[in-house]
């Protein structure tokens, strides 16, 4: 089932935490790919600033202020796509990074893609490492540019709820950033060889935020 727009205009804490474990599918004319989402960062508005949205409305930005369910891909330090997930009321600009993926469908086509746009070989890379970090899920995906805008709610790219189960989770500070650090607004599946980051428990604080 296609995750409907209701489902991320929430808070985005609690978006970030009910994403883990859902799948997110890229339907494109080299075949489907998708992947089990194990790891996101949560970014919040114009007074975050890790988040795009704190110089305020750009061209670049204007994603993140339009409806939820609309992906935000940016190209990062001129090398690597990340896609986000829009989430909140319109207007109110905050996003969803998904940072790792446990792969499930169209893995021979991730190996492809990967090796294309890799001078190393990934014959042999073990598959949790297909989609582990932003840049190689969007790559093993195709996801580019192109993606920007669109509707997660009805359009090749998407997220659905395929029914797995539930995942134990940890929160912890953002990774890869160097202001706003301070916020842990990192959440990962505990039992997942895909998360690309450190693991560290939650502490009491981000507990109460999704309370």
């Amino acid at each position: 089932m296609i995750l409907l727009r209701r489902f991320y205009d929430r808070s985005t804490l609690t978006v970030a935490h009910e994403l883990i474990g859902k799948v997110l599918v890229h339907d494109t004319r080299a075949g489907l790919a998708s992947g089990v989402i194990v790891e996101v960062e949560a970014y919040i508005g114009e007074s975050d600033p890790a988040c795009h949205a704190a110089p305020g409305p750009t061209a670049r930005n204007a994603p993140l202020y339009g409806p939820p369910g609309v992906a935000y891909v940016y190209l990062n330090y001129g090398i690597h796509y990340l896609v986000n997930v829009v989430t909140e009321s319109e207007g109110a600009p905050a996003a969803v990074l998904i940072r790792a993926l446990e792969p499930k469908d169209g893995v021979p086509l991730m190996r492809r893609r990967r090796a294309v746009r890799k001078a190393r070989r990934v014959a042999d890379l073990p598959v949790s490492d297909l989609c582990r970090g932003p840049g190689n899920l969007t790559k093993a995906l195709g996801i580019t540019l192109r993606q920007n805008g669109v509707d997660l709610t009805g359009s090749a790219l998407r997220i659905e709820d395929q029914g797995d189960p539930a995942r134990p989770v940890e929160w912890s500070r953002r990774i890869g950033i160097t202001v706003g650090v301070e916020q842990e607004w990192r959440v990962h599946a505990v039992d997942s060889p895909a998360v690309s980051g450190r693991r560290r428990p939650v502490s009491a604080a981000a507990s109460d935020d999704l309370s």
